[in-house]
């Protein structure tokens, strides 16, 4: 316990689910907590800032330190209120879960242009605005002389990284979570920021009533047994991440119940190399070994 005594940590997507678990752990830990949540359902529509505010109340409640907004992080606007909140109630931020996220799922053929651009938007740019924001923050601070060792936490999924069914946008928006985290490790590092994703398998509003997803994660029968996809297994490897110590940089993990593994990303295969030009007709049995 108390390895993050004296963090400050903004967790997006905090109201509820994989997102509130997050934010108790950290509370628990130690860390001064940022709850935030629009309210907003599943699919991105309606607003509720209650959510973020009962989140708060529950870790106050148990002796920790939280304080709750409902900031809209798809804009820089919103990413700004976070980190100035953070700032100005608990003297420093150190550490950014990107959490928040919506889901509308449909055939790629007959998916709308508001359904392909809300994912997006409500995912990828939900994770680059809080990004661009605390990154900046965090330079400044590094080329101002301070010492700075921060982390942020993006989540990526299987559905991006493995592909599914019916999911073409959110895949695509949560594959391009997991290459902008990738980039920012690179980016960031020289000013002691690491950042890190996660592809958390649980029971969430996401995937609860999901066809074929919704049987498997439901908790098990046996009120003893160990629930796996209980999203509150996904947080330690979240809170692991956000430590001070922690020298994770530029990685993706997996995390399911009590499996933990390393994500690895796109690399080199086989290779075939002509030394010149090649013709199509040579392709045509060249590529043979590679297809």
């Amino acid at each position: 316990m108390n390895q993050l005594t004296d963090r400050v940590i903004v967790v997006t997507g905090s109201g509820r689910g994989i997102g509130r678990e997050h934010a108790l752990l950290a509370a628990a830990e130690g860390a001064k907590v940022v709850v935030n949540d629009s309210g907003a359902g599943p699919d991105g529509k309606g607003s509720d800032p209650t959510r973020a505010a009962e989140v708060a109340e529950e870790i106050t409640a148990a002796g920790g330190t939280a304080i709750a907004r409902s900031a809209d992080v798809t804009t820089i606007a919103g990413a700004q209120e976070l980190l100035d909140t953070a700032v100005a109630e608990f003297g420093a931020v150190h550490g950014l879960v990107n959490n928040a996220g919506i889901l509308r799922d449909r055939m790629f053929v007959n998916m709308s242009e508001d359904e392909w651009d809300d994912v997006i938007n409500g995912q990828l740019r939900a994770t680059f605005a809080p990004c661009r924001v605390f990154g900046a923050h965090w330079r400044d601070r590094s080329k101002a002389g301070d010492e700075v060792k921060a982390s942020i936490v993006n989540v990526s999924s299987t559905s991006g990284l493995l592909g599914a069914v019916g999911q073409s946008n959110y895949g695509a928006a949560k594959a391009g979570i997991a290459s902008l985290t990738l980039i920012l490790a690179q980016e960031l590092e020289r000013y002691g920021i690491r950042a890190n994703a996660i592809t958390p398998v649980a029971r969430t509003r996401m995937t609860e009533n999901v066809p074929g997803i919704k049987d498997m994660v439901a908790k098990p029968a046996d009120p003893n047994a160990f629930d796996v996809y209980h999203p509150g297994n996904v947080s330690p490897v979240v809170a692991y991440l956000l430590t001070e110590q922690c020298p994770a940089n530029g990685s993706v993990f997996y995390a399911k119940g009590g499996e933990i593994r390393q994500f690895l990303g796109w690399q080199y295969g086989k290779t075939i190399d002509k030394g010149a030009r090649w013709t199509v007709d040579e392709l045509v049995e060249g590529m043979s070994s590679l297809v």
